[in-house]
């Protein structure tokens, strides 16, 4: 009895890897918001009708790269008319970390009903949709924050879950082995594997496209799915894209916000740098 008390009432009414077919069963949907993950001056060149534009790099992070505090995340949803009844569907130009970061960063905060679309910005978006380059300002809404903390880790968490959970770096693999870093240091956390998020989505000249699940299921299915995932990258938006397939397949993930440019820059946790051996 305790527990239906505290379960999730809302049920999931938009595909987390959203297909261009239902957008279009649900474009006039007047409980649909459209999100553009991509830089202003993209979008003022064109963008989804009724889109609303959410710069992904400058809006999702603060000076530290961290999500942004609490305050500025609902007033940045409530000004794009984001509230519990509303679906939400999000795109960028193709590298689908905006977006994720922003799906990631919306359930965090106990937003269920989001999803990414399955095809970036590009000529089959252009296709299939009306396109404007008019600014579109949504009707205000009020978004309540009910953090889950079950999708967020921390620097603490993360060095006890070291051993104990499945932790995956989702950058590209000359960071992983060290050769590369935006941090001081170099390599990885220990006992990490490699899986570049890279890998979630194919490069297509009309707009990249992510991978079929049944795909997705195979480049991921050496990961036992009895531990908790934890998941990192340099700032914590390839992670995201990682959390999204992996949500989607089954497994209990998590993304460490602080990533490596909190722990690559911290002297006090330990590292693995293959590139020194």
């Amino acid at each position: 009895m305790i527990s239906s008390l505290f379960s999730n009432p809302i049920e999931k009414q938009i595909p987390s890897i959203t297909p261009i077919d239902w957008l279009k069963t649900n474009i006039n949907n007047p409980d649909l918001v459209i999100v553009d993950l991509r830089p202003y001056e993209d979008y003022q060149k064109g963008h989804l009708k009724n889109a609303v534009n959410i710069p992904g790099l400058k809006s999702l992070f603060d000076e530290k790269f961290f999500m942004p505090k609490l305050d500025i995340l609902k007033e940045l949803f409530s000004n794009a008319g984001i509230d519990s009844n509303k679906l939400v569907v999000a795109y960028d130009n193709g590298d689908f970390i905006w977006a994720a970061r922003f799906y990631w960063i919306l359930q965090t905060l106990g937003h269920e009903n989001v999803g990414i679309l399955k095809v970036a910005y590009g000529e089959e978006l252009k296709e299939n949709f009306e396109i404007s380059t008019l600014d579109f300002t949504a009707i205000k809404s009020e978004f309540v924050p009910r953090i889950d903390n079950s999708k967020i880790e921390t620097k603490l968490s993360t060095l006890l879950s070291i051993g104990n959970k499945t932790i995956i770096d989702g950058r590209q693999e000359q960071h992983y082995l060290g050769e590369k870093s935006i941090a001081k240091r170099f390599g990885h956390i220990p006992t990490a594997k490699n899986y570049a998020c890279t890998q979630n989505f194919q490069v297509n000249t009309t707009g990249n496209k992510m991978r079929e699940l049944s795909e997705l299921k195979e480049i991921y299915k050496d990961i036992p799915k009895d531990k908790k995932v934890l998941l990192y990258c340099d700032g914590g938006a390839d992670a995201a894209l990682n959390y999204i397939v992996l949500q989607e397949l089954g497994y209990k993930a998590a993304v460490y916000d602080g990533s490596w440019a909190e722990w690559g820059n911290d002297e006090s946790v330990p590292i693995e740098n293959p590139s020194n051996k």
